[in-house]
């Protein structure tokens, strides 16, 4: 029986997928968190095949709580499941530590499949993702200037681009404005950008935003 943690904030969807996975006898949800700090406390004192981890968390974003888990030393394979389409967060995720990435648009059965993978000790990723993965290793790809973005000036970049203000970014990121502003101007530096229409052009013409 594969044990599986669902990290995910929307108790909708934790719900519906415990109903996906109730269907077959060797998965089930042993636990539902709603945020890092529980997931990381659950983590501490039970044993799980997978982590279901979603981007989109309150307080810290899923890579920064994949990053805790791993420097924490816990080693279950994490299948990041996300809303965000992946291009824009699969290779991260997967730099960080992830063992797969499957986007929520994706069919049940493709998710079933990436648990029973990465509970296997392999890799899940889509053919799309493989295919750009290859292309990164044999240096056939000139990478976009995104790539060279960290994970934060990341997040940052895209929460600018969709018209967050800057108090607001800082108060979500618990960050101070003045540090907000230190990765923006980072970020426009490293894609070689004007100012906010220039990023918000980049963001678009790049799919980076929903």
């Amino acid at each position: 029986m594969i044990k599986v943690i669902v990290c995910d904030d929307h108790p909708i969807f934790r719900e519906g997928l415990k109903k996906i996975v109730s269907q077959f006898r060797d998965i089930t949800i042993a636990d539902e968190v709603s945020d890092g700090t529980s997931l990381m406390e659950k983590a501490k004192t039970n044993r799980y095949d997978v982590i279901i981890l979603d981007i989109s968390l309150p307080e810290a974003s899923g890579l920064d709580v994949l990053k805790d888990l791993r420097r924490a030393g816990h080693q279950v394979p994490v299948l990041i499941l996300s809303m965000h389409p992946e291009e824009q967060y699969a290779v991260r995720a997967l730099r960080a530590g992830a063992s797969g990435y499957v986007a929520k648009a994706s069919v049940p059965e493709e998710l079933l499949t990436a648990i029973r993978k990465v509970a296997a000790g392999g890799k899940y990723v889509s053919p799309t993702l493989a295919e750009q993965l290859a292309s990164e290793l044999d240096g056939s790809t000139d990478k976009p200037l995104h790539e060279k973005l960290s994970d934060r000036e990341f997040q940052v970049m895209r929460m600018i681009a969709s018209g967050r203000r800057m108090k607001e970014i800082a108060a979500d990121l618990c960050l101070s404005p003045a540090t907000v502003g230190t990765y923006r101007a980072r970020i426009l530096s490293k894609l070689s950008l004007q100012g906010n229409a220039e990023l918000i052009h980049y963001t678009m013409e790049n799919k980076l935003l929903e």
